[in-house]
């Protein structure tokens, strides 16, 4: 006998290993801009709606649903295998259509999302259409769906969470991203195979639960009941993917915005729907009023995302283990996700149980499903697009829950009858609950203040926009901090604005005359501002448009860069910016971005070096930022730029590394000439630099050097991200020794080698 949920469950593990590798290959494309992520989960879920109502209806016009289910499960596997090539197709066409559509935002983003379609329709519309293939396979009435999709969905959702931590935690940064791919598709084909056979073999496998008891008769629900469940799905879709979009964005407020933090989070949202859908399956047998019972389940859901955060908020000012990454997500978004869990298979009972002459299980459940994903869809770009920007987190997690406990009163009024007596309970306590929350929910940005940022700052300015949440604090001493996603990341003391000028300042004066630079990231603008002091038309390519209202608070620090008439700002993604743009630089360099961050390792591949050194200038300079880390994190990183500069060279104690296309020629009267410039020396000066020698004394060490000091490993690239799943790599302690990196810099000037 064939169990039909372990296969369920291994789909439902490749599922998610596609869609968390999926994402990550078309950011690259597209960029991590809140757009490009938004459209392109948008496209794939899509998919799944398309296919759960085209599976739908399939599945009630076969005979044999399980081979057809089968066939889809190997399909997957196939298609999957084939979006890597299919994504290089897509890219292509993208770039040859982005100089046209550019200045269009609206054109933009739904090429964006055209182009994952392509690449996506396919392998997600064959997986949306599983649920409801499956369903005909295992359902013999009508009675037995609301329970024996409830088996199916949460073992679906239980291989989700196996999906996305096998994914998350060690796939990816233990085999890499195509390695990956293969993983899940052999998953698909072994799921296929097995159902095939099967299914070839007349094997009994349409059975749950042999043992089974005989199922009662079905209720028949009226159509105003039915279609109201419809509506509250669709709600429920929506207001799910909103508070998955709320509570990641608040989190990381008080957690560290890391792939794993990612990946816990998104593991316990699956983990809560699927404890729901299996605790609530045993209890279908009965005679209830479901109806009612949906109603107060999304009523108490909706009590419940708020009563969570209150909860999580009060333990974590009290300094519980709630501080802790698992801690806090299943505190805050389990009780939620429980809940709406346990309401799937009640809404499928109730939807699927339509009486004689109507259309089969099968194909009301692909329409329900559809009906929830289409709400999952607008939900997401509701609150990216809309709450968060306009109400931040906190109000936008208000907002919501009060939607889903509005929902559900709504469907308790319908399944009641207008009653009083059955509706006046779970409507006081539901509403209770939320009018409490608003009153007593913290502001997010006072509980980093009180545990996570360091004590005596408060906030100037915040803003929780698009793509980040950002703030700038004021600390006791009066030095200002920038805050992305509760993260550092600039401030105004004189040793860190040196750092970040530094990084401006060097590769300019180590060029002989650089007309044109790039500028990534902004930050506190310091950076930038330095760029700007040597008079060259500069690129400043920043990825949040709140990482630029918020460096309006460190003028003092970046000279008010972004208003500076050779300064062209451009709110982007700044790999997108080097794949698309076409223009060429004779200096790129960089703001400080921590390679660990989530979504940073991008900026340290092989793939990203190798697009900066082609949008280089003959005799052009990219400088990069590595810090002095974890030797294993260092040395992989120097290891990377060498892959693509072979010429490069350490500066200021091997904390920056300048690449060339040639070997590295620094002229003394280039120098001086550029320090004769009044503005040029003035600005300089700020990072200890009085002439040309006080440069020259800045140089570490030269590629031979460098290639000894870190020795041979592997290489960060975008298959193989090791930086950002830095769990994979040797546990280091302390940072990195460099004293025995010492190199020659009479090298690298011309007399020298002519001796």
């Amino acid at each position: 006998m064939v169990q039909l949920p372990l296969l369920f469950f291994l789909s439902g593990i490749a599922g998610l290993v596609y869609q968390i590798l999926w994402l990550r290959l078309l950011s690259l494309t597209f960029g991590v801009t809140v757009y490009a992520a938004t459209t392109v989960l948008a496209a794939f879920m899509a998919g799944l709606g398309v296919g759960s109502a085209l599976g739908g209806r399939l599945a009630e016009r076969v005979s044999n649903p399980l081979l057809y289910f089968g066939i889809a499960e190997l399909l997957v596997g196939v298609s999957a295998l084939a979006t890597p090539v299919a994504l290089t197709a897509a890219t292509d066409l993208y770039a040859e259509l982005h100089p046209s559509i550019d200045v269009a935002p609206t054109l933009l983003t739904t090429v964006r999302f055209l182009c994952s379609l392509l690449v996506l329709l396919v392998p997600t519309t064959l997986m949306g259409a599983s649920l409801p293939l499956l369903t005909r396979a295992a359902v013999d009435d009508d009675s037995q769906t609301g329970r024996r999709v409830g088996v199916l969905y949460a073992c679906n959702t239980a291989g989700a969470i196996v999906g996305a931590v096998a994914a998350g935690f060690y796939m990816i940064g233990a085999v890499g991203i195509q390695t990956s791919f293969q993983i899940a598709a052999a998953v698909n084909g072994f799921v296929g195979l097995i159902a095939v056979l099967a299914s070839l073999r007349r094997w009994r496998s349409t059975s749950i639960a042999a043992a089974e008891a005989p199922a009662a008769t079905a209720i028949v629900y009226d159509d105003r009941t039915r279609m109201a469940v419809l509506l509250v799905f669709g709600m429920s879709g929506l207001t799910a993917l909103a508070l998955e979009v709320i509570w990641f964005r608040l989190l990381v407020l008080i957690l560290p915005a890391t792939t794993y933090a990612f990946t816990t989070m998104l593991a316990a949202v699956l983990g809560g729907i699927a404890v729901g859908s299996a605790v609530v399956v045993p209890f279908m047998r009965r005679h209830r009023d479901w109806p009612s019972v949906l109603a107060k389940l999304q009523i108490a859901a909706g009590a419940a995302a708020v009563a969570s955060m209150y909860v999580l908020a009060v333990t974590y000012l009290a300094g519980w283990r709630t501080r802790d990454t698992i801690q806090a997500s299943i505190l805050s978004i389990v009780p939620a996700t429980l809940l709406m869990g346990a309401a799937f298979p009640i809404g499928i009972r109730i939807w699927a149980a339509a009486g004689p002459g109507a259309t089969g299980a099968a194909a009301r459940v692909g329409s329900l499903y559809a009906v929830n994903v289409a709400g999952a869809i607008f939900g997401s770009i509701l609150a990216g697009f809309l709450l968060l920007p306009l109400l931040g987190s906190r109000a936008s997690l208000l907002a919501v829950a009060g939607l889903q406990v509005a929902t559900g009163c709504a469907l308790l009024l319908i399944a009641t009858g207008g009653s009083r007596r059955g509706m006046i309970r779970p409507i006081a306590i539901g509403v209770g609950m939320w009018i409490l929350a608003v009153v007593l929910i913290p502001d997010p940005f006072a509980m980093a203040l009180t545990r996570r940022h360091p004590p005596g700052e408060r906030v100037l300015w915040k803003e929780e926009g698009l793509q980040t949440t950002v703030s700038v604090n004021e600390g006791p001493a009066g030095h200002r901090v920038m805050y992305l996603n509760g993260l550092h990341q600039a401030n105004d003391t004189p040793e860190m604005v040196a750092v970040h000028r530094m990084i401006g300042h060097l590769p300019m004066l180590l060029h002989p005359r650089p007309s044109r630079a790039l500028v990534v990231g902004l930050g506190g603008g310091a950076t930038a501002g330095a760029v700007a002091h040597h008079g060259a038309a500069i690129d400043l390519v920043e990825l949040s448009g709140s990482v630029v209202r918020g460096a309006d608070w460190f003028r003092h620090i970046n000279d008010d860069v972004v208003r500076q008439s050779n300064v062209a700002l451009r709110v982007d993604d700044g790999r997108n910016h080097l794949l698309l743009s076409g223009r060429e630089y004779d200096v790129i360099t960089a703001d400080i971005i921590q390679p660990i961050h989530a979504g940073a390792g991008s900026l340290y591949s092989v793939e990203y070096f190798n697009l900066a050194r082609n949008a280089l200038r003959p005799g052009g300079l990219m400088l990069q930022w590595i810090g002095l880390r974890e030797p294993s994190h260092y040395k992989l990183i120097a290891r990377t730029f060498l892959e693509v500069f072979p010429h490069a060279t350490a500066w200021v104690d091997g904390s920056l590394l300048v690449g060339s296309l040639t070997p590295l020629q620094v002229r003394r009267e280039d120098i001086a000439r550029k320090l004769a410039d009044p503005d040029v020396r003035r600005a300089v000066s700020s990072v200890g630099i009085t002439d040309v020698e006080s440069v020259l004394r800045l140089y570490t060490a030269g590629p031979d050097e460098i290639r000894r000091f870190i020795g041979d490993g592997p290489r960060l690239t975008d298959d193989l991200p090791l930086l950002e799943y830095h769990r994979s790599l040797p546990r280091d302690s302390g940072t990195i020794d460099v004293s025995s990196l010492r190199g020659d810099v009479a090298r690298i000037l011309p007399a020298a080698r002519l001796q």
